[in-house]
């Protein structure tokens, strides 16, 4: 056999074959590192998705609190709770639900105490939100029977009503019909979506809003919201002060000072905080929660379970607030 015909050596082979698994070791722990990188990367994604949309569905019906049509002044706007309400106003979850217009936001702390029961059992632990307003444009036409309208009147007081038919007054020359709209958000243990299974319960982002006609009905906004929490902007300084239309500090809904006559006859909420606890709908193999959340006055966890969460938060202005 001449020089040119040998083969390798079974050493020049062991020591291939060991630098060949060494590079497929390493192939083979940066795809699995790639891959958990990516499955974390898509999860969070998911989350911030669906936290985002959340948010966007909260901030324009926020954003628009105290909005009257043609005025901004609760108080200029007959036919509200504390005055002599219409008939056919929607009595389901409460007498003064749909119809509270001083407090054009509303919200209850870490409880949930609307008459009305919600679809899915209520997280009873998260926060409660009611936004009431009217609709951006006049309903000039296609009034509908059992729809609650409100007359509004830029300089005359404002006339809440019920049907097709407008009031006596305001002057419907200078004044103009436009939809109450009323949307109370929540959180449900259980979803609507089909997304829970045995040992899987989905929790939910939920809304009761009154639709034409009449009717207070029960939305889902978005599955995987475990928890909402609400803190409250405040103005104290009287009207016509320098510190009059900043904000002075933040309030838990049912602050005393809310409820003060000092704050009612002067003080103004002027933004709205949120805080949302996003959770996933899957358990996530390999992943452990043990985070602790504190925002807002919770301070929560670790849960110790396989559910990747998320906590975000916004502070809404609220541009029809009353600095006078």
């Amino acid at each position: 056999m001449t020089d040119t015909e040998k083969g390798m050596t079974l050493i020049e082979l062991m020591v291939a074959l060991a630098i060949g698994m060494f590079l497929m070791i390493g192939a083979i722990t940066v795809f699995m590192q790639s891959r958990i990188t990516f499955r974390v990367t898509e999860s969070v994604a998911r989350l911030q998705e669906n936290a985002r949309f959340a948010l966007d569905t909260l901030e324009p019906d926020i954003r628009m609190a105290q909005y009257w049509g043609l005025t901004n002044r609760s108080t200029n706007v007959e036919g509200r709770a504390g005055t002599t309400v219409p008939a056919g106003v929607p009595v389901t979850c409460g007498n003064t639900w749909a119809v509270d217009l001083l407090n054009a936001v509303a919200a209850t702390n870490n409880s949930y105490t609307w008459a009305c029961p919600g679809n899915v059992p209520v997280e009873t632990g998260a926060d409660t939100l009611v936004v009431r307003r009217v609709s951006e444009d006049p309903v000039l036409a296609g009034r509908t029977a059992g729809t609650v309208y409100v007359q509004s009147n830029r300089f005359e007081p404002s006339r809440l009503f019920v049907g097709a038919t407008l009031p006596g007054s305001p002057d419907p020359t200078t004044s103009l019909p436009f939809r109450l709209v009323v949307n109370g958000y929540y959180v449900g243990r259980d979803n609507t979506s089909n997304l829970s299974v045995a040992g899987n319960t989905v929790p939910s982002l939920r809304m009761k809003t009154l639709v034409n006609g009449g009717t207070i009905q029960d939305r889902e906004i978005l599955p995987g919201v475990e928890d909402l929490q609400i803190q409250f902007g405040i103005d104290t300084s009287a009207p016509k002060t320098p510190g009059r239309g900043t904000i002075d500090r933040y309030v838990n809904p049912g602050d005393a000072i809310l409820t003060s006559a000092a704050f009612i006859d002067e003080g103004q909420i002027l933004a709205v905080r949120i805080w949302l606890r996003v959770r996933a709908e899957r358990l996530e193999n390999g992943f452990t929660d043990t985070t602790n959340y504190v925002y807002a006055d919770q301070n929560v966890g670790p849960f110790n379970d396989g559910y990747r969460r998320l906590v975000v938060s916004k502070t809404i202005f609220l541009r029809n607030a009353n600095y006078s």
